[in-house]
């Protein structure tokens, strides 16, 4: 039987290593006690029963060494930490320059300093009105990116320097900043919207505007004119100043003749100035595309127009309690149209309500806005050489109101009326309403040999009389006049593209609610558009205010001042006579 007595590693015999001495030698060798314990146990013959307190040893000093190895790894996780939050904080501030390598000036904590840049950090990340982060040498360390927020000044001036100059509020100084690396080779222009950073130091971005890029159409309007029914004079003056320059060029030419780049549409609200000019855009991109190559336009220097853009502006949108403000939406407002012929597109400028923002001037003490919007939009005006560049389209119900310098000659060149429509344009709008693909009566198409065109041709031949007949029940106003005669007014009096479109969609009602409630076979009725004929007619108020009199007759094509009394002949109201010379 094996000796196992244990064995003083201290009281060894003089000469010999001791075991402690050993051990130190060991651990001071480097030798892993693993690597001992498997010297051992190859040392062993394999029946020796002293592996099994071997392989013991070897699993605890397995286990040991993983729960040392766990606790170095907890214990350096609490020092990072520990080191984190017991260093003192790093502080962010803003580049302004690179003056030579490895230098910057930079401002922290509204101080500006010249500092160190770490080696580390690339030269390409480091751009002027950054955000930076430094050390507590002020050294730069990192850096952070553009500052997403910050206030926003409008431009006063884009100096030849590349510095930027913005006007404050009454009674702060004006600014003069540097531009960011973002702003470097930017064009920017009076009125552009600017970020700066929130210490005023440098001009960061420039901000879309959001009101100018409302008004435009990057597409040029697909209305065409055969969408346009009841205004054939209108349409062929408009064609003829549009077209007639560039499809005759060689004719005008002779004649010397100045092409219009100016067109005033007026008339009754609802006729349909607004799509004629849409249709106008339309056909004057599509026809300038379609002669871009010809050398007469090369010539020229222009680019070629490739496209439409559509400016359509309503005058109160440009009104601002702000002063100065809407005469900056008005330069805005050309500045982008030449922006965009610069880039190859036709620009039209299609302002509706025109008389709002470009009304008569009027001697007054008080401030009155058409005593400087008006001259700006005429100095704009002026700045344009023909329909080639820029065609301006104004709409109008009283043009009597527009400033006589806006529709001279030279900028205004064409005064175009849109009367109201006639029995004739009145059927021919309601044929583009009532299309082919409408489902009609039954019994309507058979009365007309299964013939769907007739039956439609028909229906509508129906629903012109009953507007355009002089009938009583037709009806609505008679104006006593300054001379003693009286006038009666009838429903055809009042008739726009914009009432034949409300009866139409008043009948779809009638019929859709017809086949929900009854299931009947769909079908439009001859009887619904009469009924809507006079249902529209009756809810509508035709009859003005006494103080709306005279700016109501004018629409009418009456004239004001000849007019001394009006009566309505509605139905459930008695006829009584309104005077109106009082208001004359």
């Amino acid at each position: 039987m094996s000796d196992h007595r244990p064995i003083d590693i201290d009281n060894q015999q003089p000469g010999k290593e001791s075991g402690r001495e050993a051990g130190k030698r060991i651990v001071q060798a480097g030798t892993d006690p693993l690597e001992l314990i498997e010297q051992c146990l190859a040392s062993f013959p394999e029946d020796d029963p002293r592996q099994k307190l071997l392989y013991k040893l070897r699993h605890a000093v397995m286990l040991a060494l993983a729960s040392n190895q766990q606790r170095e790894a907890e214990l350096k996780k609490i020092s990072e930490a520990v080191t984190k939050l017991t260093a003192p904080a790093n502080r962010i501030g803003l580049l302004l320059d690179l003056p030579e390598e490895g230098l910057a000036r930079i401002l922290v904590g509204g101080a500006e300093y010249y500092a160190n840049i770490d080696p580390r950090v690339s030269v390409a990340d480091l751009k002027i009105g950054m955000q930076i982060l430094v050390n507590e040498a002020y050294a730069v360390i990192k850096t952070l990116g553009y500052d997403r927020n910050g206030p926003i000044l409008k431009l006063a001036e884009a100096m030849a320097d590349g510095r930027l100059r913005f006007e404050q509020e009454m009674g702060r100084q004006s600014l003069i900043l540097p531009r960011s690396a973002e702003l470097v080779g930017v064009d920017l222009k009076a009125g552009d919207e600017i970020r700066i950073d929130p210490t005023y130091h440098i001009a960061i971005e420039k901000l879309s505007d959001r009101k100018a890029g409302r008004h435009v159409l990057d597409e040029t309007p697909t209305v065409t004119w055969e969408q346009i029914g009841g205004q054939r004079e209108a349409i062929t003056a408009i064609r003829k100043a549009i077209e007639y320059p560039l499809l005759h060029a060689n004719i005008f030419k002779q004649f010397t003749f100045s092409q219009p780049k100016g067109f005033l549409l007026y008339g009754p609200p609802g006729c349909g100035k607004t799509l004629i000019g849409q249709a106008a855009a339309g056909s004057l991109s599509k026809l300038m595309s379609q002669l871009q190559h010809d050398e007469r336009k090369e010539a020229d220097g222009r680019p070629p127009v490739t496209g439409g853009a559509f400016l359509h502006v309503k005058g109160p949108e440009i009104l601002n309690m702000w002063l100065g403000e809407s005469e900056r939406m008005v330069r805005e407002l050309f500045a982008q149209a030449r922006a965009r012929r610069k880039e190859g597109a036709l620009p039209f400028i299609f302002i509706d309500e025109a008389e709002s923002i470009l009304g008569t001037r009027r001697a007054m003490r008080s401030f009155n806005i058409s005593s400087t919007l008006v001259p700006m939009f005429c100095t704009e005006m002026d700045g344009i050489e023909s329909l080639q560049d820029v065609v301006i389209i104004l709409a109008s119900n009283r043009p009597d109101l527009i400033d006589p310098a806006v529709l001279r000659p030279g900028r205004i060149d064409r005064k175009i009326k849109v009367a109201r429509p006639d029995r004739a344009a009145a059927a021919e709008i309601l044929r583009i309403y009532l299309t082919d693909t409408l489902p009609l009566d039954p019994g309507m198409v058979a009365a007309q040999g299964g013939d769907k065109a007739k039956a439609l041709a028909s229906l509508v031949e129906r629903v012109a009389d009953a507007m355009f007949r002089r009938t009583n029940e037709n009806r609505l106003l008679a104006i006593r006049l300054r001379s003693g005669q009286s006038t009666v007014l009838y429903r055809s009096d009042f008739v726009s593209g914009a009432i034949l479109s409300s009866i139409v969609q008043r009948a779809k009602e009638k019929a859709i609610d017809r086949v929900i409630q009854s299931g009947a076979q769909a079908g439009l009725l001859a009887e619904d558009l009469i009924e809507s004929v006079t249902e529209e007619f009756r809810q509508g108020e035709m009859l003005p205010p006494d103080d709306a009199a005279e700016e109501w007759l004018k629409l009418l094509d009456h004239h004001p001042e000849q007019v001394v009394g009006i009566s309505s002949f509605r139905r459930g109201r008695p006829s009584e006579e309104r005077l109106v010379n009082h208001i004359i």
